[in-house]
This record gives structure tokens, sequence and C-alpha cells, in this order.
């Protein structure tokens, strides 16, 4: 990434960064540059980081979630452990970024590469609930035609011309076709290959009826590929522990090793 300096980096990434990639509309091949005038997308990105030895072996427990938001970026960094029960529960959010295109990362390191390689671990049927109730929220949102404290002025005019909020109808329409597609294949399409049709929605070339015509017939489908899923019912979660107390205890021992390299108290 180009314009993202280490001044930069540092300011919008906490220390100990493990991970660090694109999220939101790049990552699914949805971005509409600044160039268009109907343009409301960020550079989204996200970051997954260590906190200090003493928030896993003390009581010094820090803030796990970490946002930023600096000019037309928008932040959001977990701290690892937090990441990896997000990771637990499908959570649409993250569970994306064990499946990024290569050219989507922008720093990874060996721990969350462990994750990545063993991303099966995380598939399982709880990919339904969270897909279809993040699906649900985005519906409600697009229609609810509040002004939402987190729109700019440009999405708010956009929600008046068009009579709903474009972007939660896209994601919601996004997130159905995504959660049918894990239920059916195990696998976290991010990069969308229909990105030319789900754009058509974030513009406003749908009718509010259509979307929801649309968001329908894929909530229905999605329940179908539920009822035949033969995904786990449950994640890895034995094997996801005993990897995530491998690389708890890996860090600690590096950390003190550092530290004393240094001649500084541990932690």
């Amino acid at each position: 990434m180009k314009n993202l300096t280490p001044e930069l980096k540092a300011e919008l990434f906490p220390d100990n960064l493990l991970m660090m990639g694109y999220r939101g509309s790049i990552a699914h091949n949805m971005y509409v540059p600044n160039t268009d005038p109907n343009s409301i997308d960020d550079i989204d990105l996200m970051g997954v980081f260590m906190g200090p030895p003493s928030h896993y072996i003390g009581l010094r427990h820090i803030k796990e979630t970490k946002e930023k938001f600096i000019g037309k970026y928008d932040v959001v960094s977990y701290e690892f452990l937090k990441f990896v029960r997000m990771l637990v529960n499908s959570n649409p959010n993250v569970i994306g970024m064990l499946w990024l295109r290569e050219n989507h990362y922008i720093q990874r390191h060996s721990f969350t590469d462990a994750l990545i390689e063993h991303r099966d671990w995380f598939v399982s049927k709880k990919a339904y609930k969270s897909f279809t109730g993040y699906a649900y929220s985005q519906l409600k949102k697009m229609t609810h035609l509040a002004h939402e404290g987190y729109m700019g002025e440009k999405r708010k005019a956009l929600v008046d011309k068009y009579g709903y909020d474009c972007k939660n109808a896209a994601h919601c329409i996004r997130l159905l076709k995504m959660g049918m597609e894990f239920l059916t294949t195990g696998q976290v399409n991010v990069f969308r290959e229909d990105a030319p049709w789900l754009l058509e929605i974030k513009r406003g070339l749908w009718k509010l009826e259509d979307v929801k015509s649309e968001a329908k017939r894929l909530f229905d489908l999605t329940d179908e590929a539920y009822i035949r899923c033969d995904l786990p019912n449950e994640p890895e979660t034995e094997k996801i522990n005993s990897l995530v107390m491998d690389i708890i205890h890996d860090y600690i021992h590096a950390e003190y090793l550092t530290a004393q390299i240094r001649n500084e108290e541990p932690w």
C-alpha cells in the first residue's frame, strides 16, 4: 500500500501488530473511488495485534478493540485472542481475513499465518446464524431511513434520493450470498466475482421492492443450504485452543528474551 507510510501506520494501528489487511469494499472488489460523485467509500483496514505479556498472564488487561478514523482511512484492530474468539463464532466482520487474496494482505506474521493455514478448523454451521443475523440487521437499517451518526452528508443525501440506504442493501445481499456459499463449500469468497451485480444495488439502480424480493429469495436459499449443510456443528475448538496456547507461549517467551537482552524488566 503505497500511501501507508511508517508514520501513518503508527497512527492508525497499535503496537505489536501481527496482521494488517484490507476489509470492506476493497476486499470485496466493490470499492467506488472518490472520482465518482456518488462515492461514499473509505479505505477500510483491519489489524490484529498482541497485547503486552501482562494481558495474558497477569491482571493488566487492555482494550481489545481499537478504532481509528484518519482522513480516508477507517481502521479497526483486534487483540489476538479477541480476534480468535470472533473467528470461532464465524463473525462475518473477521472470518474473511483468513480468506483474503494475497495482494490484500499488507502485513503478515507467522502467528496469524498459522490461523490461515488452519482456517478449516474455524468452519462450522455457526456461519448460518452469524451471516443471516448480520444480513437481517443490514436489511432493517436500509429501510430505517434515519440519518444515522455514522453517515456523512453525501450518504444521507443518497438515502433521501433513493428512499433507502443502498450501501446497507448491497451489504445485505452480499452477506447472504457469502453465507450461503460458506455453508455449501466451507469457503469464504471475500473477493466478489459478482461485484458488478452487487454494485448495481450499491449505486441505487435497483428499486427497493426488488432488493427486498432478492433478500427474501436469498434468505430462503440460505435456509435450504443450512438444512443440507454437512459442515460440523461446531469449529475444532480443541485444536484451535492448543494452537492459541502455543502462540501465546512463544510470544511471551520471545518478549522475555528480548527484555533480558535489553536488560529491562520483562513486563
